[in-house]
């Protein structure tokens, strides 16, 4: 008899705890992906994509020198020169990664990937890829307040960094909120 007591008592604990499991995996969030992760890789390879011939785009060759042609202007290593119509640092430093991993790119974009997943799988390999990312953009029309308790706490963030400001002391976000009020006259 106290053995069968024994025996429930095991079952429903091993229940309970069965339950458990299976409500915090149903409770977890599906993780959100950031719309900004690897856009200045992605924006480089659309415009590479956009130098190769239509006949050509299996060509492993063809787009190599296409990347060369949107990247170099001369050289190589330490005596490489960007081209002059990378207007943004943050192509140019994509292009810095990009040239000596030509052979990486091609393969994959040769096979028709779409330019995403290609900048995801060089991720693995140099995960500064896709944390490049283009300056946050503040649009505001004459006589009009940004409305920065609208944006995230990292996004506040960054912009102040852009800016070159350091908010000592700022610990909630209506603190950096201030902050970006501040130092509105240094925008970029």
């Amino acid at each position: 008899m106290n053995s069968l007591l024994f025996l429930a008592l095991v079952v429903v604990v091993c229940l309970a705890i069965v339950s458990q499991s299976v409500a915090a995996k149903a409770a977890k969030k599906p993780k959100v992906e950031d719309p900004k992760e690897c856009e200045v890789c992605i924006e480089n390879l659309e415009k590479i994509d956009m130098l190769i011939p239509s006949d050509k785009k299996a060509d492993k060759l063809a787009i190599e020198k296409a990347t060369g042609t949107h990247c170099t202007l001369s050289g190589f290593g330490s005596e490489w020169k960007p081209n002059p119509n990378l207007v943004s640092p943050k192509d140019v430093k994509m292009c810095y990664i990009f040239e000596p991993i030509k052979k990486s790119i091609s393969t994959p974009f040769a096979t028709g990937m779409p330019k995403k997943k290609v900048c995801q799988r060089l991720k693995k390999e140099n995960p500064e890829i896709c944390e490049i990312k283009y300056p946050i953009k503040v649009e505001k029309k004459a006589g009009e307040q940004i409305v920065y308790t609208k944006m995230k706490v990292k996004e506040l963030k960054t912009l102040l960094d852009q800016r070159g400001v350091k908010c000592h002391g700022c610990t909630e976000k209506a603190d950096f909120v201030k902050k970006c009020e501040e130092t509105e006259h240094m925008d970029l």
